[in-house]
């Protein structure tokens, strides 16, 4: 039984990026259930056809836009192409996004630099190409940017996606300051480990994923509250509650946070 639906998605077409599995797949599925179109975008054009066929076969409409890589120039090209095709697109939610583990003095800064461009640029270039057309209409629009509770609590051994995130989290509540007195929404989602595929490229050893699977979220409930937030004016989305709290107390008592919690920080 679906609960709550959210009837502002009805006929709302809805770009989702990394669509091809884990969360954004979860999430361009319930779009569809709640009524809206989702826009699937990634580089598995099978996986993305499969995912269409599926939402179809439950009697939803979706759209199929597969891009060779995250790149810039694809980005722009993809952008053009959806702008000509699609009369009015009602969000954006950025959800493309990878992560590799490892301590500082381990870094390929070549992993580094391609989660800030699939991570940070691909996103913030996403969100600024459709900003003139969400702001031209009166009706409500929306940009959802997955970011994760790495950007407010950092442990060993993320350094580098941890910088990423951080860096999706202030160009996220930057551009909700910039057009607060417009239609639009703009939402942060930070969340705790998700069991997905994820982690088969940021915890090569399984470890930190055999360490927390217990305390993991399932995609379908994240995709759900993320869906049911659409068209609202939701600020923030932070899961679990008790991680978040965490990363307040963080802020606060940085020091106290670190030693109290070294176990928990080292799990990776």
């Amino acid at each position: 039984m679906r609960i709550r639906r959210n009837r502002s998605v009805d006929d709302k077409k809805i770009i989702v990026t990394g669509a091809s599995k884990g969360i954004g797949r979860e999430i361009a599925k319930e779009i569809a259930a709640q009524g809206g179109i989702p826009i699937l975008v990634a580089r598995s054009q099978a996986l993305l056809e499969e995912l269409a066929e599926e939402i179809e076969a439950d009697n939803g409409i979706s759209k199929v836009y597969p891009i060779d890589a995250f790149s810039k120039e694809a980005i722009e090209e993809q952008i053009v192409q959806m702008m000509e095709n699609e009369e009015r697109i009602h969000g954006l939610i950025n959800n493309a996004g990878f992560g590799i583990f490892d301590a500082v003095e381990d870094l390929n800064i070549e992993d580094v630099e391609e989660m800030f461009q699939v991570n940070v640029l691909a996103g913030m270039q996403y969100a600024q190409g459709f900003l003139p057309h969400f702001l031209q209409f009166k009706g409500k629009s929306h940009i959802i940017n997955i970011v994760s509770q790495s950007a407010k609590l950092p442990t060993p051994k993320t350094a580098g996606y941890a910088a990423s995130k951080q860096a999706m989290l202030g160009f996220t509540d930057i551009l909700r300051q910039e057009t607060r007195e417009s239609s639009l929404t703009v939402t942060s989602v930070n969340l705790g480990p998700v069991k997905t595929t994820f982690f088969e490229a940021a915890d090569k050893n399984g470890k930190y994923q055999q360490n927390v699977e217990k305390y993991m979220l399932q995609p379908e409930k994240v995709a759900s509250k993320i869906v049911r937030s659409l068209f609202t004016n939701k600020r923030e989305i932070n899961m679990p509650w008790w991680m978040e709290a965490g990363s307040i107390f963080y802020r606060l008592f940085p020091g106290l946070m670190e030693r109290i919690l070294k176990s928990q920080f080292d799990k990776k």
